[in-house]
C-alpha cells in the first residue's frame, strides 16, 4: 500500500504538462482565463490549483484542475472509481454553502483531458504551507516555500475549521471522513475552508435524536485517491468499521498536533499492512506520552489529548471545542468577529469599528492586510459605517509601503473620496491629507484627493470650511505650486469674502498667511496683498489677520515687499486700518510696530540708494571739474600769428565747450568746492593780466564786417549745440577741430530727442534767433562771482523777442533766499522776469550783472536756467521738468542783427 501511495506521489509530480493543453477543451475555459499555477490540494494533493478571472466581470477565482494523465497507470476501472470518487468530491461541496466551506464559483466540468471547476481565490493548501509540495510547480513558489504561520492565524483557522465541523454535524448531519491538511484550504485572505468531501458520509436518520451514519470497509487494494489518509483517520474506523461525529474530531485532533508539528501526524502508519500498524498505535494513544504533545501550546494540550482518545465518547464535540479559552485570543475574536459581521446591527458594528484602532497594532501585518482589510472595505457599500470603517483603513495604510497601497487599497478609497455625505468623511479625509498626498500617485492626486479639499473649501458647513481651513496648512507643501497657485488660493479667497461667518473669514486669512511661504514672492504682491483690501468687514480678529499676511510677506525673506508697493500701497493700507475704532490698544500697537518697521526699511533702502546715487554723482563730478583748467591752459598757450587773426571756428568751439563744460559741472557742487574754484580762477585771471594779449589778436579786422558777422553766427551756433547737448544728457566731448559750421543756424533740427526719464522724447529747433542766456552769476552758475570765468553775454541779446515778452530785467532777489541757509530752496518758476523796480533791490547777487542785461530772448522765458535746481539732481531728475518749457516759437526772426556791442562781449568773454 505504502509502495502504490509513493508511486503516485512521483507519478503526480513529474506531471509537468502545461495547463493550455490539459485544459483547452474543459467548458470552464469558456468562461475564465486560466493563469499561473500556485498551488496544490485535494486527496493526495491531486488537483493543481491555477489562478484566473472570469472573462465577463473580471472577478479573481481559483481554478481547480484534475488531469487524467496522472492516472495513467491504472486499469480502466480503477481510473473510473478515481474519477467518480473525485467528482462525488467537488458536487457535495458544490452544494454546501458555509463560510467556514470553501466556495465554489462555477461546477465541476469534464473534458476528454481533465476535470476542473472554479472557486474563490486561494493561497495554498494547508499541507502546501506546512511543507508538503507535491503536484506544486518547479521551483517552488517562494510565498509558499517561506510563509509561516502566526499564531493568531494558527488559532483563528483551527476555531474556523472547529466551527466548519460543527456546520456539518449539527446542520446537515454529515461526517466529513476525511480532514486533512490536504483538505483544508487557505484562501487568499488568509481564512481556513474545508474542501475533499470525496469520502463524506451523511446520517441515515437525520431526524432521529442519536445519528447513524453507515462506514465503507477499508479495502487495501484500492487505488489511493479512492481512500482516505489513513494517517488522520480515526482507529475505530479501521478496526471496529464505524464512524460518527467524534471520528471527525479524532482527524481535528491530529490537525491539531501537526500545525505545531512541522506538518508531522501524531502516529506514522504502516501502509502495507495498516490493520497491525493501528493496533499497536493503540497503545500508544491509550497512555499518551506526555512528551507526545510537548510542542502544543500549554493551553491546549488538555484538549488535543481527549480529541485523540480512543473512545470516541471521551471526544469534545465540535460545539465544545470552539468554546475553549485556547481560542479567547484577542486576534482570533476579532477575525471571529469579522466574519459574523453580517450578521450586526448598524449599532453593534459601529461599536466594534470605533475599538479595533487599539487592536489591529497586536495583530500580524500579513494578518491585517489580507484578513481584515478586505472585510473593511467591503463596508464602503454602507454610507452610514462609512465614518467607523475609514479611520481603521486609513491605519492599516499607514503602515503599508506604496505599492500596497496603490494595489489593496487605494482602489476601494477612490470611490469614498467623492462621498460627501456623512460630512465626516471629509474631516477623517483632511485629517489624514498628508498620508493621501505621500502614497496616492500624482494623477490620483490631482483628479481625486485635491477636488475632494476644494468641495471640503466651498462646502456649505461651516464648521467643515474652518476645520478644512485649519487642517491645509499642515500638508501644504505635499501640494504642487500650479494646483495650489490656481485652484486652491482662489477658493480661499472665495471663501474669505464670500463667507458670513466670522470664524471662516478669520481662519481664511490664518491659513493663507500659513502658506505664503509656499508661493512665489510676485504671486503674493499681485494677488494676495491687493485681495486684503477688498475684505469689506472690520472686526479685530480679521484686522489682525491681514496684519499677520502683510507681517509674514514684510518679513520673510523669500518673500517682502518692495518699498514702492510699501509706499503706494501697503502703508496707506495698514495706516488707514490702523486708527479703526475696533481695535484695542495691544493691537494698535501691534499695527505700529509693523508699520515702524517699514518705514524704517523704506527709508534705510531708499537712503542707501540715494546715497550710492550721490556717490556717482561726486565721481562724475570731480572728472569734468579738469576740463575748465585744459581750456584755460590751452588759451595761454595758443601763439599768435602776427596779422593772421587767431579765432578760427575750431579753435572757439573747443574754448565754448570747455567753458560749457565748466559751466555744467558746477551746478550742483558744494559751497566749499565752489570757494576754491574761485580761486583758482582767480589766480588764473591774475596770470592773463600779467601778459595780456597783443591788441591785434583781440580785436577782429576793421575791414572787414562780415567776418565779425560770421563770428557771432558761430558763436550763437555753437552755444546753442552746448546748451542743447547739455539737456540731452551726459554732456559729450566738444566738435572735434576742424568741423565746418555755416555763418548762421539753420532751420533743422540740431539737436537729438531730450529724456527726462518720465517724458517721451523730444528735439529742440535751433533756427531763428539762436539761444537766449540768462545773465550770468552766482544764481545761475551755484554761485560762482568771478567776472574772469562768467561770460557776459547781454550784449548779444539786445534785439527784441517776440511781442509777448517784456524788456525788464529780472528780479534776482529770489536768488537771495536760494543761498540763505536757514530758509528753503525757491522753485524754477519764481526765477522768472520780475518787475523793473525790483531788478535793482539792493541784491549783491543783483548787482554783479552790470547794466544792460535786460532783454529776453525767446528761449529765457522758459526754465533753462540751473540756478534753481537743488544739488544733487539733475535736469533729468528734477520732478518738475517740464517739455514744453523748452518749445520753440512758430517763427524765429531771419536773422541777428549786428550789434556794436558784440566785439566788447567777446573781449569781456576772453579776457
Amino acid at each position: 500500500m505504502e509502495s502504490m501511495l509513493n508511486k503516485l506521489k512521483s507519478t503526480v509530480t513529474k506531471v509537468t504538462a502545461d495547463v493550455t493543453s490539459a485544459v483547452m477543451g474543459n467548458p470552464v475555459t469558456r468562461e475564465f482565463e486560466v493563469g499561473r499555477h500556485i498551488a496544490s490540494g485535494g486527496p493526495g494533493l491531486c488537483w493543481r490549483i491555477y489562478n484566473g478571472t472570469k472573462k465577463s466581470t473580471k472577478q479573481e477565482v481559483a481554478v481547480f484542475v484534475f488531469d487524467k494523465k496522472m492516472i495513467d497507470k491504472y486499469q480502466k476501472f480503477e481510473k473510473d472509481q478515481i474519477i467518480d470518487s473525485l467528482k462525488k468530491g467537488v458536487q457535495q461541496l458544490t452544494r454546501l454553502r458555509h463560510p467556514r466551506l470553501l466556495t465554489v464559483q462555477h461546477p465541476l466540468e469534464e473534458s476528454r483531458d481533465c476535470l476542473a471547476f472554479c472557486t474563490e481565490p486561494v493561497f495554498a493548501s494547508l499541507a502546501n504551507v506546512l511543507g508538503q509540495w507535491d503536484n506544486l510547480p518547479s521551483p517552488v513558489p517562494n510565498d509558499i516555500k517561506e510563509y509561516k504561520l502566526y499564531d493568531v492565524e494558527t488559532k483563528y483557522g483551527l476555531l474556523q475549521i472547529s466551527e466548519g465541523l460543527s456546520f456539518l454535524h449539527s446542520g446537515v448531519k454529515m461526517v466529513h471522513g476525511n480532514l486533512c491538511p490536504e483538505n483544508i484550504i487557505l484562501n487568499k485572505s488568509g481564512a481556513w475552508k474545508i474542501m475533499g468531501f470525496d469520502f463524506s458520509i451523511s446520517s441515515s436518520n437525520p431526524s432521529d435524536a442519536e445519528l447513524k451514519y453507515t462506514c465503507r470497509e477499508w479495502e487495501p487494494n484500492l487505488p489511493p485517491l479512492c481512500l482516505p489518509n489513513p494517517e488522520y483517520l480515526a482507529p475505530e474506523y479501521i478496526l471496529s468499521v464505524s464512524c460518527d461525529a467524534a471520528s471527525d474530531m479524532y482527524s481535528l485532533g491530529v490537525v491539531m498536533h501537526a500545525v505545531f508539528n512541522e506538518g508531522k501526524p501524531v502516529i506514522q502508519v504502516n501502509k502495507h499492512d495498516i490493520f497491525k500498524s493501528f493496533s499497536r498505535q493503540l497503545d500508544r494513544l491509550s497512555s499518551m506520552n506526555p512528551a507526545l504533545l510537548s510542542k502544543l501550546p500549554e493551553e491546549v494540550r488538555e484538549h488535543v489529548k481527549m480529541l485523540l482518545s480512543v473512545s470516541p465518547t471521551v471526544r469534545p464535540d465540535a460545539d465544545q471545542m470552539t468554546k475553549i479559552p485556547f481560542f479567547d485570543d484577542v486576534g482570533a475574536v476579532t477575525l471571529q468577529y469579522f466574519d459574523t459581521l453580517f450578521q450586526r446591527d448598524n449599532l453593534q458594528k459601529s461599536q466594534f469599528y470605533k475599538g479595533l484602532p487599539k487592536v489591529l497594532p497586536k495583530l500580524p501585518k500579513r494578518v491585517v492586510v489580507y484578513r481584515i482589510l478586505p472585510a473593511l472595505t467591503s463596508e464602503f457599500v454602507n454610507p452610514d459605517m462609512v465614518p467607523f470603517v475609514l479611520p481603521n483603513v486609513l491605519l492599516i495604510a499607514e503602515e503599508c509601503t506604496k505599492e500596497e497601497y496603490v494595489r489593496l487599497i487605494l482602489p476601494d478609497l477612490t470611490p469614498v473620496f467623492k462621498q460627501q455625505e456623512p460630512l465626516q468623511i471629509l474631516l477623517i479625509f483632511l485629517q489624514k491629507m498628508d498620508l493621501l498626498l505621500t502614497k496616492t500617485p500624482p494623477d490620483d492626486i490631482k483628479n481625486s484627493v485635491l477636488p475632494m479639499v476644494y468641495r471640503a473649501v466651498e462646502a456649505s458647513s461651516v464648521q467643515i470650511q474652518e476645520l478644512c481651513l485649519n487642517i491645509i496648512p499642515t500638508f501644504a507643501n505635499l501640494i504642487d505650486y500650479p494646483s495650489m497657485k490656481n485652484s486652491l488660493i482662489p477658493r480661499i479667497k472665495s471663501a474669505c469674502l464670500q463667507t458670513s461667518s466670522l470664524a471662516v473669514r478669520v481662519n481664511s486669512l490664518v491659513c493663507m498667511g500659513k502658506i505664503l511661504e509656499y508661493l512665489d514672492k510676485w504671486y503674493v504682491i499681485d494677488e494676495i496683498l491687493p485681495f486684503l483690501q477688498q475684505i469689506p468687514s472690520r472686526e479685530p480678529a480679521v484686522l489682525m489677520g491681514i496684519l499677520g499676511i502683510y507681517k509674514c510677506t514684510f518679513a520673510h525673506k523669500k518673500l517682502g515687499i518692495p518699498k514702492e508697493h510699501l509706499a503706494t500701497k501697503s502703508l496707506p493700507h495698514l495706516v488707514s486700518l490702523s486708527i479703526d475704532n475696533n481695535l484695542n490698544l495691544n493691537q494698535f500697537n501691534s499695527f505700529m510696530m509693523v508699520i515702524r518697521d517699514m518705514m524704517n526699511r523704506m527709508e534705510a533702502e531708499h537712503k542707501t540708494k540715494l546715497e550710492q546715487l550721490h556717490i556717482m554723482q561726486e565721481q562724475q563730478r570731480s572728472l569734468n571739474i579738469t576740463n575748465p583748467v585744459s581750456s584755460t591752459e590751452e588759451i595761454k598757450n595758443t601763439p599768435s600769428s602776427g596779422n593772421q587773426h587767431m579765432w578760427s571756428k575750431p579753435f572757439v568751439i573747443r574754448l565754448l565747450s570747455g567753458l560749457a563744460l565748466s559751466l555744467l559741472s558746477q551746478v550742483s557742487l558744494t559751497l566749499e568746492e565752489k570757494q576754491r574754484l574761485a580761486k583758482e580762477q582767480e589766480q588764473a585771471a591774475k596770470l592773463r593780466s600779467q601778459q595780456p594779449l597783443a591788441p591785434q589778436t583781440i580785436k577782429p579786422a576793421a575791414s572787414s564786417s562780415s567776418q565779425t558777422k560770421d563770428l557771432t553766427s558761430s558763436l550763437l551756433n555753437s552755444m546753442t549745440s552746448l546748451n542743447s547737448l547739455s539737456l540731452a544728457g551726459p554732456v559729450r566731448p566738444p566738435p572735434v577741430q576742424g568741423t565746418t559750421m555755416s555763418g548762421f543756424p539753420s532751420s533743422a533740427p540740431m539737436v537729438g530727442p531730450v529724456s527726462n526719464g518720465f517724458n517721451p522724447g523730444m528735439g529742440f529747433q535751433t533756427g531763428g534767433i539762436g539761444m537766449g542766456m540768462r545773465p550770468s552769476g552766482p544764481g545761475l552758475y551755484g554761485g560762482m562771482a568771478s567776472t574772469t570765468s562768467t561770460p557776459n553775454f547781454g550784449a548779444l541779446t539786445q534785439n527784441q523777442g517776440p511781442s509777448g515778452l517784456t524788456n525788464r530785467p529780472p528780479n534776482m532777489s529770489a536768488l537771495d533766499n536760494l543761498f540763505t541757509p536757514n530758509k528753503p530752496k525757491v522753485p524754477l518758476n519764481q526765477i522768472g522776469p520780475q518787475a523793473a523796480a525790483a531788478a535793482g533791490g539792493g541784491s549783491p547777487w543783483v548787482s554783479q550783472f552790470g547794466p544792460g542785461q535786460n532783454a529776453q530772448t525767446p528761449m529765457q522765458g522758459g526754465a533753462v536756467g540751473m540756478g534753481g535746481v537743488p544739488s544733487g539732481f539733475g535736469m533729468q531728475a528734477n520732478p518738475f521738468f517740464s517739455p514744453q518749457n523748452f518749445s520753440q516759437p512758430a517763427a524765429a526772426p531771419s536773422g541777428v542783427k549786428q550789434s556794436a556791442s558784440v566785439n566788447n562781449d567777446l573781449q569781456d568773454l576772453f579776457g
